[in-house]
């Protein structure tokens, strides 16, 4: 295999420690090997970096091993050209697998140019992804909780769903919150807790409310209804957050918001997973197969079958 790197390092990163292999060299010989094993703590990691640049490395990969890779690549981003490469795509060969080995074949795979590099965004935009991604998870922790209020509420006979067709908006919370605290809903009390859109009329509602709600229903009611609270509070604070690590994307929030379909929480998604720069794909072909839409290729004997698209693993 032709080198095309003269000074290039491979990473075999774990939980504890990480194994360095630097290969250095004129391309058209040998390389000589320099291998040392490094503390994944942040003076570990420092020491690595010293050692790298002791040593003139200008290249670097290491494999995307869960979330082990990343304190090293935040210590290191900025000082070395960094690759992430895809465990699958470096496997070697079986029967020689070693923590050295293995770095020192990463070592010998970038030397070459036979790595490509996983997309790993900027920092602020790592940042934003892990927002992003949180607000969906504790959005789903919501709506789980609003699945069980609703499950509490068929037990206790109350048909609030059959009237209202959000029990959470602005009438649905005030009779739950009156139905939480024990009290007696009148006639013209019901009257000023439904909002004047709602399309049920005030007999209905009140035939609806009229369950078999015992004490036990009440406190899983309020342990649900405080914990749907505690994440609607977090998901707004989240929002906030999010909107200033959008502070310099205005203009792509925009463009993506103009999409039918896209509204700004989309858009927030869309640039917190890919970012902003598109020259890091080489092609809007590439973009579909990174983002795990496009089938893939698989051919055999001249025939040509049928592949499901192949989601790749977001970082």
């Amino acid at each position: 295999m032709e080198a095309m790197i003269e000074r290039c390092a491979g990473l075999d990163v774990h939980q504890e420690t990480v194994v360095a292999c630097v290969l250095f060299g004129p391309l058209d010989k040998k390389p000589k090997a320099s291998i040392e094993t490094f503390s994944t703590t942040t003076t570990g990691l420092l020491a690595l970096s010293d050692w790298l640049s002791t040593l003139q490395v200008s290249d670097v990969v290491m494999e995307s091993t869960g979330v082990y890779w990343k304190p090293i690549w935040n210590i290191l981003e900025g000082s070395f050209h960094l690759v992430l490469a895809n465990a699958r795509h470096v496997k070697n060969v079986p029967g020689r697998k070693t923590d050295v080995k293995d770095a020192e074949w990463l070592a010998k795979l970038l030397r070459c140019g036979l790595i490509e590099s996983n997309f790993v965004p900027p920092e602020d935009i790592r940042d934003l992804r892990d927002l992003t991604r949180y607000r969906k998870k504790l959005i789903h922790h919501r709506t789980s909780e609003q699945n069980r209020i609703h499950k509490i509420l068929q037990d206790a006979n109350i048909k609030l769903t059959s009237v209202l067709s959000d029990i959470f908006g602005v009438s649905g919370r005030r009779i739950l919150e009156a139905i939480l605290n024990g009290e007696k809903i009148e006639t013209d009390g019901l009257r000023k807790m439904v909002d004047w859109r709602t399309k049920a009329s005030i007999t209905d509602i009140a035939h609806a409310i009229n369950g078999r709600i015992r004490r036990h229903h009440r406190d899983m009611l309020r342990y649900h209804w405080e914990h749907m609270s505690y994440l609607e509070e977090t998901i707004e604070e989240l929002e906030k957050q999010i909107d200033q690590l959008l502070s310099p994307y205005r203009k792509e929030v925009e463009l993506l918001d103009g999409i039918p379909g896209v509204n700004k929480a989309a858009a927030a998604t869309f640039i917190a997973e890919m970012g902003v720069d598109m020259s890091v794909f080489k092609s809007a072909k590439h973009l579909a197969s990174w983002a795990g839409v496009s089938p893939g290729n698989y051919e055999s004997a001249g025939k040509k079958k049928r592949v499901k698209p192949h989601k790749e693993i977001k970082l």
